[in-house]
């Protein structure tokens, strides 16, 4: 009889059904060396949570809160950035065409000649586009006859008389 209530509080105890009693029932059960022998594989599962629940945590927890980043350092990360970008950069507004700025021109000629081919480029791409979409207007065609059909529907319906 009492393997019989071992069997259901197993099954219980795998469904998730049990109570607390109940899994220490099974846990003493197991604790034992005379289990019967189609339950020994649940032996070493229940013998661990027998060890498991004597284990204590003995480490003391600090409750100190945690130190907050300080901020000003990012501050003088920031401003030593900004004070090596300014130092670093050549002056705007230097008339000299010796100190060539990345996409400036110091010719108006090669600035529209450098202009012209960009141009050239893009009107190059959008004309493929464009001739990819031709079909369109054989679609537009083929509406415009559907048109007519319609017109002939409404000259058989009044000629036959018929509402619609």
């Amino acid at each position: 009889m009492v393997l019989n209530n071992i069997e259901k509080l197993l099954e219980k105890y795998e469904n998730g059904e049990t109570s607390l009693k109940e899994e220490q029932a099974l846990k003493s059960y197991f604790s034992q060396d005379n289990v019967a022998p189609h339950l020994e594989h649940y032996k070493p599962m229940f013998t661990y949570f027998l060890g498991n629940q004597q284990e204590q945590f003995t480490k003391d927890l600090p409750l100190k809160a945690k130190k907050k980043f300080d901020l000003k350092w990012i501050a003088v990360a920031a401003v030593a950035v900004i004070m090596l970008g300014v130092y670093f950069t050549p002056m705007i507004g230097t008339s000299s065409c010796e100190e060539n700025i990345v996409g400036t021109f110091c010719e108006p000629e090669d600035a529209l000649n450098e202009v012209t081919k960009s141009l050239a480029m893009i009107s190059n791409h959008f004309n493929k586009g464009v001739s990819t979409v031709n079909y369109l207007d054989e679609v537009n065609k083929g509406t415009a006859t559907l048109n007519y059909l319609n017109e002939v529907e409404n000259a058989t319906r009044i000629i036959f008389k018929t509402n619609p």
